[in-house]
């Protein structure tokens, strides 16, 4: 456990509404499954939204409206390549934010692993 080294009122002034309603806003945007997998598939590197809809066996209307969140949210981007979209996270740094959450995942629940063949 960390310890605390400033003034405790200073670490909860930090969680003021607009940080809250922005982690919520994430985290309601993570808490959906198929949503999940396409930012922890992004976390590799750019598909078209065909393609992830395939891979996760989900609808391209079911696949849109979720890429649709995720741009909303601000967790993923789209870049026109020829006549179609590719998406990408929005930011490099949301790949570490992403497999930080999966190790913290992966620590907090061993069973979501298949084991040695897992490739998360």
């Amino acid at each position: 456990m960390s310890t605390i080294t400033a003034d405790a009122t200073d670490h909860i002034r930090c969680a003021e509404p607009s940080h809250t309603r922005a982690v919520a806003h994430v985290a309601h945007a993570l808490s959906d499954p198929t949503r999940a997998a396409i930012v922890l598939a992004l976390r590799h590197g750019s598909h078209c939204p065909a393609d992830l809809a395939d891979e996760l066996d989900v609808s391209r209307q079911s696949m849109s409206n979720h890429l649709a969140c995720l741009r909303d949210c601000g967790l993923v981007v789209a870049e026109r390549r020829g006549r179609h979209a590719h998406y990408s996270l929005a930011d490099a740094s949301l790949a570490t934010a992403l497999e930080a959450i999966l190790a913290m995942t992966v620590t907090l629940d061993p069973t979501c692993c298949d084991g040695p063949e897992c490739t998360c």
